[in-house]
């Protein structure tokens, strides 16, 4: 058994009086044993044994002395049952739907981890006696702190022997879980993601929007060794907005922190450098997330369609921003087509990249490639007429009639929409040795939509 005080005094805070304690790790057994029918099978208990309540999941509610505990996690498996009682954030009078308890699927995660970790060896009792007695220790890295922070326990077994206990030093943080020893290095990488909402109509403002991660993965020897990273940014770049940091941040400059995309952007918003000294965990971690408001989006299109008897046009145009580094990874265009049948003709021109039609012929796929031309514009125009709709093509309540999108996919490597940037001759580390510091970055787009601007679109604003 593994308790969590800090997760125990949060359900009571959130509970109030209502809070039911746990009880010891033998009187929660019994009365888990007792709901379950392992014991007492044969006794007729109504709250349990009454046919109006028919368990349809592995939730129970668990009666103690206290009162009832739940929900509890518990399912049976090679003659071991595993159970944990997640952490619900939330009152729990009355009882929230299932589907809202984020902690279910964490917990659940977790059990299901141990169960792939243990299973394997349930032949030989031996050997589940060992793993069993792992467990402890495996659980100290898989969930520091009562949050699963990896469910794939079998992965954690390699590393076993560098797990601590008790830290050796009174100095390390609880979340270095454990040690390394090798060479120090640092591996940074800077993921920005752009949404975008495009309409090409008067009366609609275009939206689109930028949230980027910073994820570190520091092997650096000690057990508390101290890193710190600087983000910059270009001269006269918007300013980085929304800023959360990871709890390992030692200090920071409370400016930093102030700025919200909210409020309109003044002179005194801070705008770097952004430094951050830390305490890194372990394992790879999301030192900082942030917003920008930038000034264009990366790509500009307009999407037309336009419905001639069984027919329909289709024109879409793409320009990318001059600002915007011209070197993708990857860069298409898909146009989907609901509440149709197959398509059965096509014809179409593209002044740059190839069209491809999808196996269920129901979108069209424009591989613009790893480049846009000298000019940075492509066409696509065309014409599509569609068979009989079957129950497998697909269907769209927002998309109905001319209402339809085209939706760009794309990778930028080395590149940021806001610019932003690791110096690796600015990371500093305060241990032995001259470390490797990798330093990488990239533009993805996410949920990045061209409405048909001949039709009404879902939108957030008009002018």
């Amino acid at each position: 058994a593994r308790r969590y005080p800090t997760v125990e005094l949060r359900a009571e805070t959130f509970n109030g009086s209502t809070h039911v304690p746990v009880p010891s790790d033998g009187a929660f057994l019994k009365a888990l044993l007792f709901e379950l029918r392992l014991v007492d099978d044969h006794v007729f208990v109504e709250h349990r044994d009454t046919c109006t309540r028919i368990n349809h999941s592995s939730v129970y509610s668990v009666s103690t002395d206290s009162g009832d505990l739940w929900p509890v996690i518990a399912f049976q498996k090679s003659g071991l049952i595993y159970a944990c009682l997640p952490l619900v954030e939330e009152p729990l009078e009355p009882r929230p739907p299932l589907l809202t308890v984020s902690g279910l699927s964490q917990g659940l995660a977790l059990l299901l981890g141990i169960m792939d970790y243990i299973s394997p060896s349930r032949k030989n009792e031996a050997e589940v006696s060992t793993k069993i007695g792992q467990l402890r220790n495996l659980l100290i890295q898989a969930c520091p702190l009562g949050t699963p922070l990896n469910t794939n326990i079998r992965s954690l077994n390699s590393s076993f022997e560098d797990i601590q206990e008790m830290p050796a030093d009174k100095d390390q943080p609880a979340w270095r879980s454990s040690s390394y020893k090798g060479k120090p290095q640092v591996n940074v990488c800077i993921t920005e993601k752009v949404k975008c909402m495009q309409y090409d109509q008067r009366d609609v403002v275009d939206t689109w929007q930028v949230y980027g991660a910073v994820n570190c993965k520091c092997d650096i020897e000690g057990s508390a060794p101290k890193v710190t990273l600087t983000l910059n940014l270009p001269t006269n770049a918007p300013p980085l907005q929304d800023i959360v940091i990871h709890h390992c941040v030692t200090s920071i400059d409370p400016a930093m922190l102030m700025s919200c995309s909210a409020e309109p952007l003044d002179d005194s918003v801070y705008n770097g450098p952004y430094k951050f000294p830390f305490i890194p965990p372990s394992d790879s971690f999301n030192l900082c997330y942030y917003t920008s408001q930038v000034p264009v989006p990366p790509i500009l299109g307009c999407y037309q369609l336009v419905e001639e008897g069984s027919q329909i046009k289709i024109t879409v145009n793409l320009k990318l921003h001059e600002s915007i580094k011209n070197s993708f990874e990857y860069c298409e265009a898909r146009i989907p087509f609901f509440n149709r049948g197959p398509i059965a003709q096509l014809e179409y021109k593209v002044s740059y990249g190839q069209l491809d039609l999808s196996r269920e012929k129901s979108l069209l796929v424009w591989v613009i490639g790893q480049k846009f031309p000298k000019s940075l514009e492509v066409s696509l125009t065309g014409t599509v007429s569609f068979g009989a709709a079957g129950k497998e093509h697909p269907t769209d309540y927002v998309c109905t009639g001319n209402t339809a999108y085209v939706k760009l996919y794309f990778r930028i490597p080395d590149f940021t929409l806001t610019g932003c940037y690791v110096d690796q001759h600015s990371v500093q580390i305060f241990v032995p040795g001259k470390p490797k510091i990798t330093a990488t970055r990239e533009l993805i787009s996410s949920n990045y939509y061209l409405w048909n601007s001949k039709a009404p679109a879902p939108m957030v604003y008009k002018t």
